[in-house]
């Protein structure tokens, strides 16, 4: 499949932005170029963007509703009420009941959690747990990560004596449940600046403002818990700008020097002690072994570990998740060899249907979130992965960048019994009858919404520099912009007119990757550079014709080192093939 690439020269009233914040950032035109890209369009939002503070994070009172759910936290405490901390099975989810759970021990003992098991209660908040809040006299109930259309079960709640206090993140619809108060970015009328919160975030906002209610003065307290929630802003792939950037940037830091004892016991299980933990060792190390926990056994033993209060304890908790995880990828491995089968075998799926539809009443129900996302990697189309589990075809779906799964499901919700998620991904239930129509209906709507180049990798370029531009001053500027993620992508960078210097190899087992030294005009300095699964381009660069590559740069724990730098290559193209 074809790689677009996309270079969209800045605009006039851009570029005298730019010029006007050179001075701020080294006087380094690529690096004004990636942050007018970013709309970091000023002198104080340069110096926001390199140094975030704790100071930046935004009142937790504009979001509606938070004067009622601390006025009724408050008023719970003060009436020595049981209160239950409920959350979803996921790493949000489980580091959001961590993070409350973990604060208001500080201050109040009568307070417990409750993670759903995935395959017995499923998603959200089920009626069992509404009854074991009654049989035990708990009257409030703070759920984090899910809740938003829990309309029967909460009315349930209610009729029984309960009240809920409802942080989400999810999309709402029309009509909301009957809690006491609901804390959610995305409600239609609000007016919180940063609508992308984590369910984790969200949970931090509410003991942010609860903590202010009380004129709680021990900041580090709170603070200490943004471990938590960079976990959980990675692992959820929410945009890491404005308010969530401060949360991930000071959450890395803590990761990095003194995470929780649970964490800690996972990033030692990851091998990553005494590294330089990124985002990245988040999404693919970390957040999946929380995860295996929700995925195989029961997201209990996750907030077990995130809470845990002893290293050694900590360390064995991990053990069995960690062994979770390595039986999760044995399953996530056969379900995706066997989902990939189904579609080979339907040509239409291949070759000219726009969307993904695979049913097998046998997969593992914690899978098939993955497996979903290991679809449309592969096809590049929006993909709905679905199993067989109390009585219902329960399911995932994921997207291709920029076009809106959710808006896709919910065009065909009159053939669900459940759903729920977000523009990116969907979590949906619906009677096994209903299957071949919800696929027809679904293709339908994808056909009719998806723009082409959706269904294609698309390469974004941020900057089309040459060789001479990878300074130490460039590398060290370019340090600043972590961490990366949704909103603020690693940079990519284009090179054009670039010569293999006589050294590079093909490396791998199968000899399937290029390690590169390369050269361009600008600079007698050799590049270091590694391309992999592009060895077809081997006979073309060893012959030292002239190639254009897009990249992002590597680096280490040298700042100050321009040779410490790798050039990632994400597509090559020889230099006299026409660029978008």
């Amino acid at each position: 499949m074809t790689t677009t690439w996309n270079y969209q020269p800045l605009t006039h009233q851009q570029k005298a932005l730019a010029e006007a914040i050179e001075p701020y950032c080294g006087n380094l035109p690529p690096i004004a170029e990636l942050l007018i890209r970013r709309k970091v369009t000023s002198p104080r939002e340069v110096e926001q963007f390199f140094a975030p503070a704790i100071a930046d994070l935004i009142d937790p009172f504009l979001m509606p509703d938070m004067h009622k759910a601390v006025e009724r936290l408050n008023r719970a405490m003060g009436s020595k009420e049981r209160i239950m901390i409920y959350g979803d099975y996921d790493v949000d989810g489980t580091t959001a009941v961590a993070l409350v759970y973990k604060y208001l021990q500080n201050y109040y003992s009568n307070v417990e959690y409750y993670i759903p098991t995935r395959y017995e209660e499923g998603y959200g908040i089920s009626r069992k747990s509404i009854d074991y809040a009654a049989e035990n006299d708990i009257k409030l109930v703070i759920v984090l990560d899910c809740g938003i259309k829990a309309v029967d079960e909460i009315t349930y709640a209610k009729e029984r004596g309960i009240d809920f206090i409802i942080c989400d993140h999810h999309v709402p619809d029309q009509n909301l449940p009957p809690a006491v108060a609901i804390l959610n970015p995305k409600m239609p009328d609000t007016t919180y600046p940063c609508q992308h919160l984590s369910g984790c975030g969200v949970g931090f906002k509410f003991m942010q403002a609860f903590a202010l209610s009380n004129g709680l003065t021990n900041h580090n307290e709170l603070e200490s818990l943004l471990d938590l929630v960079a976990v959980s802003i990675a692992a959820d792939i929410v945009p890491i700008v404005g308010e969530n950037r401060v949360m991930a940037y000071h959450g890395l830091k803590r990761l990095n020097s003194n995470p929780n004892l649970g964490l800690r016991s996972i990033i030692r299980l990851c091998k990553l002690t005494n590294k330089d933990i990124t985002i990245s060792d988040v999404i693919f190390k970390i957040g999946p072994r929380i995860n295996a926990s929700g995925r195989m056994q029961s997201g209990v033993e996750a907030v077990d570990l995130l809470v845990c209060r002893d290293l050694h304890d900590a360390y064995e908790k991990g053990k069995d998740i960690d062994q979770y995880n390595k039986d999760r990828k044995e399953l996530d491995k056969r379900i995706t060899e066997e989902a990939n089968s189904l579609i080979e075998k339907n040509v239409n799926i291949v070759h000219s249907q726009r969307s993904i539809v695979v049913y097998n009443k046998n997969w593992h129900k914690g899978i098939i979130g993955i497996v979903a996302s290991r679809l449309t990697e592969l096809y590049y189309k929006p993909a709905v992965v679905l199993t067989f589990s109390n009585g219902l075809a329960t399911g995932s779906s994921r997207s291709v960048q920029g076009f809106d799964i959710y808006s896709a499901v919910n065009s065909a919700r009159d053939l669900l019994e459940n759903f729920g998620g977000h523009t990116y991904a969907v979590g949906l239930s619906l009677k096994e009858e209903n299957i071949p129509e919800f696929s027809r209906r679904f293709e339908e709507y994808v056909a009719e919404h998806i723009q082409p180049n959706q269904l294609s990798p698309q390469l974004e370029i941020d900057a089309i520099i040459e060789f001479a531009d990878l300074s130490p001053e460039f590398i060290s500027y370019l340090r600043k912009f972590d961490p990366f993620g949704p909103g603020n992508q690693k940079p990519v960078f284009c090179t054009r007119n670039v010569f293999d210097f006589g050294t590079s190899k093909l490396v791998g087992k199968h000899l399937e990757h290029i390690k590169l030294e390369l050269e361009d005009n600008s600079t007698s300095r050799v590049i270091n550079a590694i391309a992999f699964n592009m060895a077809p381009y081997f006979e073309h660069i060893h012959a030292h014709k002239p190639i254009d590559i897009c990249y992002t740069i590597e680096q280490s724990k040298h700042p100050g080192r321009a040779d410490s730098i790798q050039l990632m290559i994400r597509d090559i193209r020889p230099s006299q093939s026409t660029s978008n």
